[in-house]
């Protein structure tokens, strides 16, 4: 009516029902809870208690560690075992050729060990100055002393020239292309490692699947996958 235009809308009763409804659960709802908190027993435990603290005055809950990373439970859910087990053989034979080129010589030249020379006497190792010398236990020049691989001892240095690189600037080239290298074997063997994981972690849950009766071992890990022990069963 044009009387009622003000109101709006005509809002039919079976809404405010609903609505009426509605509040009264909540309600219901409200008081249970309250009812169930009076009647806590304060002794009582549960595992809230040992999963949470107080940090700065905050409330904090201890999330459990993924047994599993998303990467991996992307991979396992999409791909087959033999697909895995075959990235992971590929990735397996590039890491030992790239060894195979970079001799595992370190990035800057050196050695990671150390190089120990033994003599029977201490008078051995001691040059005319007192002091044992490098350069003239190795026989070659002190400027070669540092270099784990192309050090020519004196001899050959007469015969023929110095072979490869000798400028600096060269050389700190050369240095970085090998950090590349190896920077490049790290992220391939870490590769090898994940991939060998996930293939674990699907052949695990392939033999999940027999009806054996089994004992879990050992928990599922990022980095592992769980262990079962099965109850042995005599094959005809």
């Amino acid at each position: 009516p044009a009387a009622r235009r003000k109101l709006g809308l005509l809002e039919k009763k079976k809404d405010y029902r609903l609505r009426a409804d509605d509040y009264r659960k909540k309600q219901d709802a409200l008081r249970a809870l309250q009812r169930k908190a009076l009647e806590r027993n304060p002794d009582e435990f549960y595992f809230q208690m040992v999963r949470s603290s107080l940090q700065d005055g905050v409330h904090v809950v201890k999330q459990p560690k993924d047994e599993v990373t998303p990467e991996q439970a992307k991979v396992m859910r999409t791909q087959d075992l033999k697909y895995v087990e075959m990235k992971r053989v590929a990735e397996a034979k590039k890491i030992e050729r790239l060894k195979s080129e970079l001799h595992l010589l370190d990035a800057e030249g050196k050695q990671p060990n150390k190089h120990v020379f033994f003599f029977d006497t201490k008078k051995e190792g001691k040059t005319h100055t007192g002091f044992f010398d490098i350069a003239t236990h190795l026989n070659t020049v002190p400027e070669l002393v540092d270099r784990v691989y192309n050090r020519p001892t004196i001899a050959t240095l007469q015969k023929e020239s110095l072979k490869g690189a000798t400028d600096p600037a060269h050389l700190k080239k050369l240095a970085q292309e090998r950090k590349n290298q190896y920077d490049l074997l790290k992220q391939r063997i870490e590769r090898e490692k994940t991939m060998f994981v996930i293939a674990q972690k699907i052949q695990t849950r392939k033999d999940l699947l027999d009806k054996t009766q089994k004992v879990k071992v050992k928990k599922e890990t990022t980095n592992s996958p769980a262990i079962y022990k099965f109850k042995f069963q005599r094959k005809r």
